[in-house]
């Protein structure tokens, strides 16, 4: 089990004090927390990829290149890189880069945006979001996987013999989450290529999310990647904790109160009845993260968010410091003992590197020769697509 952190980067002001960050103070404190989370023992860091107000992390790429020269262990990622809005050359050679300069420590989460505006800013139609999604990553899988392609399609000018640099790592592409928060359309384009699926469940009941993965589990399945309960999940959250959970109620009402994202809406108590959101302390976040697996399956990867609406560096590293010590040994103890032996744990990149050339010494695998004859997804004339995912969210 990986169990780590994401950041959406909010630049919010404390409500408790005032104090409103500037952005060089924001990203600073991002970079700051990314390296506790190493030095606490999480196993990722991940960040949201914004071009709107009031959203920092407008360049993942360079923030992680940042951190992999100052991180040796964490896994890097992104919490969303935005598919429909970057092109697919830049995204193969950008994170292809990150992934020598990691050591291959990273991988990415592919989404479609938390806000409408961004599609014109980058000279997209929002209304094309599905279309998009669909064939710019069928264009990303090629420059990644093959050394020359020749290419056409509908929303970027044709590629003609053309090659992305660097190549992939250990010629093993950097692992793919599909992020979604209600687009099955999504889940069938990660089950398809037997990517991770990414469930952020910190908006809604868990019996959204519950369909969704099962949607994603039932066709990783058909495509001949393996079992359904194979399948590569990935699970949102967020906490605060404190040593008692009357401190942290306390503590973290205002903040949760004057939220960008979620405030001045349902209360506290009733986000935290209805949604993963756990404020209390260590046990009440171990006993609740661990309901997560009776309604989802068992799962790969675990990401908390633990730094947005005004919350100081001090009480983030705070957190952290709680999380690392008291927290995450029992989460992913308890995760792993209860996962069957058959059930892949996180991905990594040596691992993927081992089963590449497992795959190799045997012949062509089954996973390639079931997906190879199955219709690619197709986003263009399917009934009813709609760009319905546009939420204030950095998980898509």
């Amino acid at each position: 089990m990986q169990i780590g952190i994401f950041s959406v980067g909010d630049v919010t002001t404390d409500p408790t004090t005032g104090h409103t960050p500037t952005e060089h103070e924001r990203l600073t404190a991002m970079m700051t927390i990314a390296q506790h989370a190493e030095d606490v023992g999480m196993d990722v860091f991940a960040t949201g990829e914004h071009h709107n107000s009031p959203f920092v992390p407008s360049s993942p790429t360079t923030m992680l290149g940042y951190l992999a020269g100052r991180t040796s262990r964490i896994i890097l990622s992104t919490s969303t890189t935005l598919i429909t809005t970057n092109d697919p050359v830049r995204i193969a050679e950008e994170y292809a880069m990150l992934q020598h300069l990691s050591g291959g420590r990273m991988d990415l989460m592919l989404g479609r945006g938390n806000t409408a505006p961004v599609y014109p800013w980058f000279g997209q139609d929002g209304r094309n979001a599905l279309p998009l999604t669909v064939e710019n990553y069928q264009l990303l899988r090629r420059l990644w996987d093959e050394h020359t392609v020749t290419w056409e399609g509908r929303f970027r000018t044709p590629l003609q013999s053309f090659t992305s640099t660097p190549r992939p790592l250990d010629g093993v592409a950097p692992f793919v989450w599909h992020g979604s928060i209600r687009t099955p359309q999504v889940a069938e384009l990660a089950a398809y290529y037997g990517d991770g699926f990414f469930a952020n469940h910190i908006f809604w009941p868990k019996e959204h999310f519950a369909r969704l993965i099962g949607l994603y589990r039932e066709r990783y399945e058909h495509y001949g990647h393996g079992s359904a309960d194979q399948a590569i999940v990935g699970l949102g959250g967020q906490v605060f904790v404190r040593k008692n959970s009357q401190d942290a109620v306390r503590e973290f009402r205002p903040y949760f109160d004057n939220a960008p994202v979620y405030g001045h809406g349902p209360s506290l108590e009733d986000f935290t009845d209805l949604t993963p959101l756990t404020v209390g302390s260590p046990q009440e976040v171990i006993d609740k993260t661990l309901t997560f697996r009776e309604t989802f399956g068992d799962y790969q990867r675990q990401l908390f968010l633990v730094d947005h609406a005004g919350l100081p560096l001090k009480t983030v590293l705070e957190q952290l410091d709680l999380l690392g010590s008291e927290v995450v040994p029992v989460l992913r103890r308890e995760l792993d003992a209860a996962r069957p032996a058959h059930v892949p744990g996180g991905p990594t990149h040596a691992a993927r590197v081992g089963a590449r050339d497992a795959a190799l010494a045997v012949g062509p695998g089954a996973d390639a020769a079931a997906a190879g004859g199955a219709d690619e997804p197709n986003a263009y004339d399917t009934p009813g697509l709609a760009d319905d995912d546009l939420v204030p969210a950095s998980q898509r």
